[in-house]
């Protein structure tokens, strides 16, 4: 029977035999009305909890080896280890500031300042125990919050350690990791909060994140990780200057190899990043899953096709750096398009990402590094306006679910677009001040760059004392 029609039946029935029993029932009734409540109260289903402890492995195993074996691959040898201290370090350093503070940051009610970050509620995840649960997307389901507090650390991990390859080989050790905690701070929670804060399908009306009330759509991060850290990456690679001899001599990727295996793990850890941000294991998991293979694998052809068409011969660099572009624009549309919508937003990625990794280097003259802006933020880009696009009912998307008539609402394609417009330009604009400004202060006020010397000689010796290869 229905938990709620029990209750309903139960409790004037123990009140009526009162009346003629007295008043030494009334416990026996409070006590039926408790365990008719809890019985009543939704219950996590194994296979999803089962679902988001997988994702969060496969999630973090995107970062420790894969996103340090991308990265590592493509600096020279005398700064691969640097890469990879770097990026471990900046791993467990937002590990242990999202537990203090940062999960409350992001996930909870700031009060007056609701719209742009959250409160200080659940510091210390003060509350969060095995018992306590968050609702997912659909009404009446849940999970533990402690499942949901791990995944959500992995992003904030990877979104932070993304940065890394704008400055790499130049940006001393020390100034990175204030850096990382500042931004951690003051632009990922804020950005988390603003697309991904609400009150969960019973409390849909509460107040939410600024964009979130927007009706901006980003399933899995495509605003919230690539716009955001591609941003900071490209400022930062602005502020601290070009490498010394860039534009003037080679600085080909050291191992291929090791880009390679890195690129494939960041690919089979994604099925977790965006499947698993649908919180259940169910069908739009599953949508998300298939979305997540056939994106990067348009994307991959396209980059490789327009590589072909104008340098004459594909290289293995850029087909993986095509499917990581594919694996970034599918992150915002994962659970909202088709895989048709999928494949089209890769393809037209796989052609933006190549284009803009030139522009952006001989144009501008901006050494960002191992083409972060240009795969993640542009990619970022092309997947948050996109979503806008695909999610079209019309096109096989899913449209947008509104949770007060409990049915999927009339798509308004041009009011999509312009909520996405406006997540990815406030992520901009937000990420683009708060990097400027953080990376200013900390230039002045204990440097960011490594000295020449130390430059020249590799940051493997100069900052770690220690060398990747023996010859």
């Amino acid at each position: 029977m229905n938990p709620m029609l029990l209750k309903s039946l139960a409790v004037p029935a123990l009140m009526l035999g009162g009346v003629f029993t007295g008043i030494a029932h009334a416990e026996e009734v409070a006590a039926v009305v408790e365990v008719v409540t809890e019985a009543a109260a939704p219950t996590p289903e194994k296979g999803d909890t089962t679902w988001m402890l997988i994702s969060t492995a496969l999630v973090f195993m995107m970062i420790l080896p894969g996103l340090a074996l991308f990265y590592g691959g493509m600096v020279r040898s005398k700064n691969v280890l640097s890469v990879l201290s770097q990026t471990m370090t900046i791993v467990a350093v937002v590990a242990i500031l999202w537990v203090v503070y940062g999960y409350s940051m992001a996930f909870t009610s700031g009060g007056d300042l609701n719209s742009f970050v959250g409160g200080l509620s659940k510091m210390f995840l003060a509350g969060v125990n095995t018992s306590s649960m968050v609702e997912t997307f659909s009404a009446g389901v849940v999970i533990p919050e402690l499942s949901f507090v791990i995944f959500q650390l992995t992003f904030a991990a990877i979104t932070t350690a993304l940065v890394v390859g704008g400055l790499a080989e130049r940006v001393k050790f020390s100034a990175l990791l204030v850096f990382s905690v500042l931004w951690f701070t003051f632009s990922y929670l804020p950005v988390a909060h603003m697309v991904w804060f609400w009150g969960g399908p019973s409390a849909y009306g509460d107040p939410a994140g600024f964009l979130f009330a927007k009706g901006a759509l980003d399933f899995a991060g495509g605003t919230v990780v690539h716009i955001n850290a591609g941003v900071a990456a490209l400022v930062g690679a602005i502020v601290l200057g070009n490498r010394i001899g860039f534009g003037k001599e080679p600085m080909p990727p050291h191992n291929l190899v090791m880009t390679m295996t890195g690129a494939a793990l960041l690919w089979v850890g994604w099925f977790g990043f965006n499947a698993g941000s649908n919180l259940e294991s169910n069908g739009t998991a599953a949508m998300a899953f298939l979305n997540t293979m056939v994106a990067p694998a348009a994307a991959m052809l396209a980059w490789a096709a327009a590589e072909w068409m104008t340098r004459g011969k594909p290289s293995m660099l850029g087909m993986a750096s095509g499917a990581v572009a594919g694996l970034v624009a599918v992150t915002p549309a994962a659970g909202f398009s088709g895989p048709m919508g999928a494949i089209a937003l890769g393809l037209v990625v796989g052609v933006v990402a190549f284009w803009g990794v030139g522009f952006i280097k001989r144009t501008f003259k901006i050494d960002d590094s191992l083409d972060v802006f240009a795969v993640h933020g542009l990619g970022g880009i092309v997947g948050a306006i996109g979503t806008g696009v695909v999610a079209n009912p019309a096109l096989g998307g899913s449209g947008v679910f509104d949770y007060a008539a409990n049915a999927v609402a009339e798509f308004n394609p041009v009011g999509q677009v312009i909520s996405q417009l406006w997540g990815v330009g406030t992520v901009l604009i937000w990420s683009g001040v708060v990097s400027f400004i953080l990376f200013k202060l900390i230039d002045m006020t204990m440097g960011l760059r490594v000295s020449e010397e130390a430059e020249r000689e590799g940051l493997d010796t100069s900052s770690h004392g220690e060398r990747a290869y023996s010859n």
